[in-house]
């Protein structure tokens, strides 16, 4: 496979198509994405010019995936959130800290199967257990909180309060949702 320092290298013509120079194939978004699942690593070039746009090809996956499953893994409180940073001084940490968020979050999320294994097997009947599910709302929760403290630190229009009640009530309504998507995909796992 053609890569580079490790990586596949996929062009993005003019015609936004994208060609991967490894398999010598044009490939989709949805291709991509599932790359991106099993861990292969890639770099996207525009082809003319040789620029790396990787970024703004893995945020259109991001679009794509948002809107064609219905099922959004960004609460609209955290999308409102992310946007007002742009151009504050919070921009420059945001990113650090949302990317050791997800390494701690992936790094629970496999002690806890690890741990689900070692205390019930490879049973079919402990998938459907509802401690799962609970513990996971219960990390949700304290990485919102742990999120919303950080950004309160160092938010010098905050000052270290609470938010505002308004944002308090969309935070509660997101919680809501969260919730609610994790009963539904349960009832999906009862009836399984």
């Amino acid at each position: 496979m053609a890569k580079a320092d490790g990586e596949i290298v996929i062009k993005k013509y003019a015609n936004r198509r994208l060609y991967n120079t490894g398999t010598s194939t044009y490939v989709t978004l949805e291709d991509l994405a599932k790359m991106v699942k099993k861990g292969e690593d890639f770099i996207v070039q525009d082809a003319k010019s040789g620029e790396d746009i990787t970024h703004s090809v893995l945020t259109q996956i991001i679009f794509e995936q948002e809107s064609k499953t219905g099922n959004t893994l960004l609460p609209i409180s955290f999308l409102r959130q992310l946007i007002s940073y742009y151009g504050d001084q919070m921009q420059m940490v945001v990113p650090s800290f949302l990317e050791h968020s997800m390494k701690a979050f992936t790094e629970q999320q496999t002690q806890m199967r690890e741990q689900m294994t070692k205390a019930f097997g490879d049973h079919p009947l402990s998938k459907n257990l509802q401690m799962p599910m609970q513990l996971m709302e219960e990390q949700v929760k304290r990485n919102t909180e742990m999120f919303q403290q950080a950004m309160q630190m160092f938010s010098p229009f905050l000052g270290g309060q609470q938010p505002a009640k308004e944002t308090r009530k969309a935070e509660a309504k997101d919680i809501d949702e969260l919730k609610e998507q994790l009963r539904s995909l349960q009832s999906k796992l009862d009836n399984l």
